[in-house]
């Protein structure tokens, strides 16, 4: 599937977690871009199966259209994490993983779901070695606890 449509399928879960109908001006918001872009697109992923699109009240995402909204919305919260984990700031790591939900196998995107699963909530407090690369990142130097 075509990264953009994949963007819009997002962009609806993501709407309709909030609201129940991702309107036009809604997406053309959340993508930053014209109306005029969005209305396009509904119509192809509506006869694609994906949507279910009334005028004038909006966009819902069908069945099979919920299911690829989700996982790419997943995909991208999780990236967005792991990034931000390895200290990239908050905007670029909203970027990047926009940019890699796309391209990863389903593997390594289970198996980065279950790495910032495991590290945001293992039972001890926030790793030594996250604490460690923070030091790292920001001084350049390791910490003396890493040092043989």
């Amino acid at each position: 599937m075509p990264r953009r449509e994949e963007d819009y399928l997002e962009a609806i879960y993501n709407i309709t977690k909030e609201k129940e109908h991702a309107r036009t001006t809604d997406l053309a918001n959340y993508l930053k871009i014209k109306p005029a872009s969005v209305t396009e697109m509904i119509q192809k992923l509506s006869s694609k199966g994906l949507i279910d699109y009334k005028k004038y009240e909006g966009a819902t995402l069908t069945g099979k259209g919920h299911e690829i909204g989700k996982a790419i919305s997943e995909s991208h919260r999780t990236i967005k994490e792991l990034l931000k984990m390895l200290q990239i700031p908050e905007r670029i790591a909203d970027k990047d993983a926009c940019t890699m939900e796309h391209d990863l196998d389903p593997l390594t995107i289970l198996q980065l779901k279950k790495f910032v699963s495991f590290t945001k909530n293992c039972p001890k407090d926030i790793p030594q070695w996250i604490k460690h690369f923070k030091t790292y990142s920001k001084t350049g130097d390791f910490p003396s606890e890493c040092k043989k």
